[in-house]
């Protein structure tokens, strides 16, 4: 609730700037001239309803649409169907306890692709699951390893802190684009009967151009988060461990499988090349580099 809050006061502290640039640069004025009577409080509410409803309706689904997009099978602790299962929640079990949140679901899911996700919209109802290929190829204390990397997203709240991102952005990606719509219609193509062609065509591509930059703002605090998790996988479950599953991924993995909506939280993403600025993952080598160099003793 905490973070709710901080958040819902960044999107107004940003607001108050905005209407001082405004004022100094004159812009609302402009607007006014050309009989624009922008309320920008009330467009700032309408773009915040757009632009978080999106977000917080894929967190409180996600865990719901992982398991059906990915056919996870979750394991019944009562009733865990192999020793490989017994195992995989028994360790979930203890790193959860370590990390302070509740028991989150444990399941498989049928995939080639060496990987793994944590979703779930609350830190004590989360999901982690693995793929068989990532049990094939790896050994346990490097699966081990995984698993506290997926853990530590969920002790991090890492669901929530990208949907609230998410929101923020797309709240300013609408905001902007309607401004800029109105700027065109009515400044720079003096249309003065409700909303023209100009209004429309010039927000659509705002809206297309600002999401763009939007999402590589998106992906840097993503890339941020994935070096967090990774140390917090170190301390779980030994560093060491934690650079040997990085070292496995690097060998065997190639673009990830994961639906774009749990991308984010798989244990790695696509590579890079002319893709840098949109990747949710950071290449896999700086990420060891990191682990490398990090302070973690075990």
């Amino acid at each position: 609730m905490l973070r709710i809050l901080l958040f819902l006061l960044t999107n107004v502290a940003i607001m108050v700037v905005i209407s001082i640039v405004f004022q100094v640069l004159g812009i609302e004025g402009m607007l006014m001239e050309n009989g624009v009577d922008l309320n920008l409080q009330a467009l700032l509410v309408m773009s915040a309803i757009i632009g978080f409803s999106g977000s917080f309706i894929s967190l409180l689904m996600s865990k719901w649409l992982a398991k059906r997009g990915m056919r996870v099978q979750v394991i019944d602790p009562q009733n865990p169907q192999n020793d490989a299962e017994r195992w995989l929640y028994s360790t979930v079990q203890r790193q959860a306890q370590q990390a302070n949140i509740g028991m989150p679901e444990v399941g498989v899911f049928d995939s080639a692709d060496p990987n793994a996700f944590a979703t779930g919209a609350n830190k004590n109802k989360a999901l982690v699951a693995v793929s068989t290929g990532l049990l094939r190829s790896m050994r346990k204390e490097e699966v081990e390893a995984v698993l506290a990397h997926e853990v530590s997203h969920v002790a991090n709240g890492d669901m929530v802190t990208m949907a609230l991102i998410q929101g923020v952005v797309n709240t300013f990606v609408v905001f902007l684009s309607r401004l800029v719509g109105f700027f065109v219609d009515r400044v720079i193509l003096k249309n003065e009967r409700g909303l023209g062609i100009g209004y429309f065509i010039s927000s659509i591509v705002a809206q297309i151009v600002l999401g763009i930059l939007a999402t590589t703002i998106v992906m840097w605090f993503s890339r941020r988060r994935e070096y967090r998790a990774d140390a917090g996988g170190a301390q779980l479950a030994g560093r060491g461990n934690m650079i040997a599953a990085l070292r496995r991924l690097q060998q065997g993995a190639g673009e990830s499988e994961l639906p774009e909506q749990i991308a984010a939280f798989g244990i790695h993403g696509s590579k890079g090349g002319l893709k840098a600025l949109f990747m949710s993952h950071p290449p896999l080598e700086q990420r060891i580099a990191a682990l490398e160099s990090s302070p973690i003793s075990r």
